[in-house]
């Protein structure tokens, strides 16, 4: 088997290096930072934190240089998916693509390069300390399955959740992914949209504003009902268990503020407020968030401007 990791950034690095711990699996990885892959190439791709290891793998940033590959799983930005579908589509002239990205939409995006579409949804986290180097935050289980709009077979789902699980990174193939994709998502509005104007981690903005994470959760949840989505889990509840187990992490929204790089707002928080609009489930908090983290965004071109 052959997997192309599209966008080897924190979440890309770990699925890269737990599948890179297989015999039977080939791993390409697709990134533009050349000074990260560089290193791979060097010195391997070292994982750090919850998971300690350092494999050999194929890292490239002119994809041209990799071969067709029978899956690939996209884990760039949101907001940079049809650029890398626009690099990498000949690499699956006939393979399947599988999201593993925050927000909504990228699917259909992914659908308009590719033959066949697998949805994920996955909860470890990480962060990349430097090239070559990605610290593995916290842990958890990943879903995926045929996305209905142009679905890959069952039994592709089914054969790159057994390969993911057996590299350490427990994968269910559902026949249905989007309960879970929903779950997260509403996760990611309470968690990532609050991080990000807050300033703070995820376990003391549960102390600090965990009525107004509730509020956006519950907007987002309605909009679930409305489309007859049904969830994994409560998101309060998940919201609960993130303060126990990751108090301190900064969820990839308030590490993109802080570094003041464009965020995933308008798949997240902005996602939910504009399927909510038109599925008639008003959504105030998440597109105000949406608004003021655009906002945010804006004021460094402002910033940018002025120094110039």
């Amino acid at each position: 088997m052959k997997v192309c990791i599209i966008g080897c950034g924190a979440i890309g690095s770990l699925f890269a290096a737990h599948l890179g711990r297989l015999e039977d699996v080939e791993v390409w990885a697709y990134d533009p930072y050349q000074e990260h892959v560089d290193a791979i190439n060097e010195n391997g791709l070292r994982l750090t934190g919850e998971s300690d290891f350092v494999v050999k793998i194929n890292a490239r940033s002119d994809a041209s240089e990799i071969p067709p590959c029978d899956f690939g799983i996209i884990a760039s930005k949101t907001l940079h998916t049809r650029a890398a579908m626009e690099a990498t589509a000949h690499i699956f002239e006939d393979g399947a693509v599988c999201s593993v990205q925050n927000g909504i939409g990228s699917e259909e995006i992914i659908a308009e390069f590719v033959p066949r579409v697998i949805m994920g949804t996955t909860f470890p986290a990480g962060h990349i300390t430097g090239p070559g180097v990605c610290n593995h935050d916290t842990i958890g289980a990943t879903t995926i399955g045929p996305f209905a709009g142009k679905p890959a077979s069952q039994e592709e789902s089914d054969r790159l959740a057994e390969a993911l699980t057996r590299g350490g990174m427990e994968t269910i193939s559902a026949e249905d992914p989007r309960g879970p994709m929903w779950t997260k998502v509403i996760f990611n509005c309470a968690s990532n949209g609050v991080a990000a104007l807050t300033r703070l981690p995820h376990g003391i903005a549960c102390d600090q504003v965990r009525g107004v994470m509730s509020a956006v959760a519950q907007e987002g949840i309605a909009v679930a009902k409305a489309l007859n989505v049904t969830l994994e889990k409560d998101p309060e509840e998940m919201i609960d268990y993130g303060r126990e187990v990751a108090y301190l992490h900064k969820p990839s929204m308030l590490q993109d503020i802080e570094a003041q790089r464009i965020t995933e707002i308008d798949s997240i928080n902005g996602g939910i407020a504009a399927i909510g609009e038109k599925a008639g489930v008003p959504c105030p908090l998440n597109r105000a968030i949406a608004d003021m983290v655009k906002a945010l965004e804006f004021s460094w071109t402002l910033e940018s401007q002025q120094e110039a």
